[in-house]
């Protein structure tokens, strides 16, 4: 049984807060450890620069980011951890995918559409203000990042569900117009950990300035377990546990024994500056011993560097090979290159009947994609059999007259129109 591949990487834009670590690292970490999985995590110091042009504040995070999956134990024998930038078969990946990629997929982008709605909202005449090539295309190297190492899992948030689904939809195109060389990525969403709570109620994140950092003092800590938001209820009277923010970050981090007994003592009317002094002993004791890891590691960063480095021609041991049968794929080879013939086979015992599976999900998602038009040409027809009818004719003649390889995309387009179509005759 093959393993299946976890990917993730964190951008390396801030520092490294509790919310980090519950959504992402500590998961991540967890899936490493299991041997049934094979895990790629990358510090994601390209995406940076898309939100942040601050080269000191860029290099401090990429230092901390990589210290603190140190400091939590990340087995890099197990793993490989690498940074983004060392791998340039990444960005060259995101070149060739960009080319198959349609500007009206980018246009449905969240982060894009929230910059055009912005500006809108402002009474900006000019919606794309503001807007850099690198917010636009964003996707596109997140795509690139998950298919240089045919990632089957992607563990992410909900707001980065949609870039999943890009990456399939790039992937089965790529798959349809040259050769089927990637897997389709599923997104992991992780319900339990959704919605980290941060100072102030919302979401835990550096837009709201709301974070705990995950390795601050012990005299931070408590300062900023202080500041967090509370109602106005007095000690004995009985308080919800599930609408305060310092049960669910304390729940996030105990044990379900040491949850059930906190809960109950909310229901009991502990008062807030108990609950918080609680949350401020139990975060601190959890992470006194990764915290001095992670300053040792911040006080010998050549370490912390040449792990990276080991990583690195780790994920290039990966990525050159797979670049090169992508180049191959899409054309790039060199001039004396001659193809090798390929042994026709019914049945692969290499390939698994449900990769085999995902694959053929994805070409046909692609095919259906590329055959958008045809079908709103039918249903925008009066007789739509009749038109129906005309547009298998029209392809079925397009097929007698292409050659070879054009000549084999037509007939999958023909074969799906007419599965798709059988509905009108």
């Amino acid at each position: 049984m093959s393993k299946k591949t976890v990917l993730t990487g964190i951008t390396t834009s801030g520092t490294p807060h509790i919310g980090n670590y519950l959504g992402a690292i500590k998961p991540a970490i967890n899936a490493s450890q299991n041997d049934a999985f094979q895990s790629f995590f990358f510090l994601a110091d390209y995406h940076a620069l898309i939100k942040c042009q601050d080269p000191a504040r860029v290099a401090q995070s990429s230092r901390e980011i990589a210290a603190t999956w140190l400091a939590l134990g990340l087995d890099t024998d197990k793993a490989t951890f690498y940074r983004q930038t060392d791998i340039p078969q990444i960005t060259e990946l995101s070149w060739i995918l960009s080319c198959l990629t349609s500007k009206g997929l980018m246009n449905r982008a969240h982060a894009y559409k929230a910059s055009v709605d912005a500006n809108r909202d402002a009474g900006n005449p000019d919606l794309d203000d503001g807007v850099t090539m690198g917010l636009f295309s964003y996707p596109v190297l997140m795509a690139a990042d998950i298919l240089m190492f045919n990632a089957d899992i992607v563990p992410v948030g909900k707001d980065q569900i949609q870039h999943i689904e890009m990456a399939r939809d790039v992937a089965g195109r790529f798959n349809h117009a040259y050769e089927p060389l990637f897997a389709l990525p599923e997104a992991q969403v992780d319900e339990a950990t959704q919605l980290i709570p941060g100072l102030d109620g919302r979401k835990m994140s550096k837009s709201y300035d709301n974070t705990i950092p995950l390795f601050c003092s012990s005299d931070q800590l408590r300062k900023l377990i202080n500041q967090i938001v509370t109602d106005i209820k007095a000690p004995g009277e009985p308080k919800d546990p599930d609408n305060s923010t310092l049960f669910q970050l304390y729940s996030l981090f105990a044990n379900e024994q040491e949850t059930s007994v906190m809960r109950q003592r909310f229901l009991e009317g502990i008062g807030w500056g108990d609950a918080k002094k609680e949350l401020f002993e139990y975060l601190d004791s959890q992470l006194t011993q990764p915290r001095n890891r992670y300053n040792e590691l911040m006080n010998d960063l050549g370490t912390v560097e040449a792990i990276l480095q080991k990583g690195a021609e780790k994920a290039k041991a990966v990525s050159e090979p797979f670049m090169e049968k992508v180049r191959i794929a899409a054309g790039i080879r060199p001039l004396n290159y001659v193809p090798v013939a390929k042994e026709v086979k019914t049945e692969t015992k290499e390939k698994p009947a449900q990769d085999s599976a995902r694959a053929e999900e994805g070409r046909r998602r692609a095919i259906l994609m590329q055959l958008t038009p045809v079908f709103k040409r039918i249903d925008s027809a009066a007789d739509k059999a009749k038109e129906a009818a005309v547009v298998l004719a029209e392809k079925a003649e397009e097929v007698e007259q292409l050659k070879k390889k054009a000549k084999q995309k037509a007939q999958n387009e023909l074969d799906i129109l007419k599965e798709e179509l059988a509905k009108f005759f």
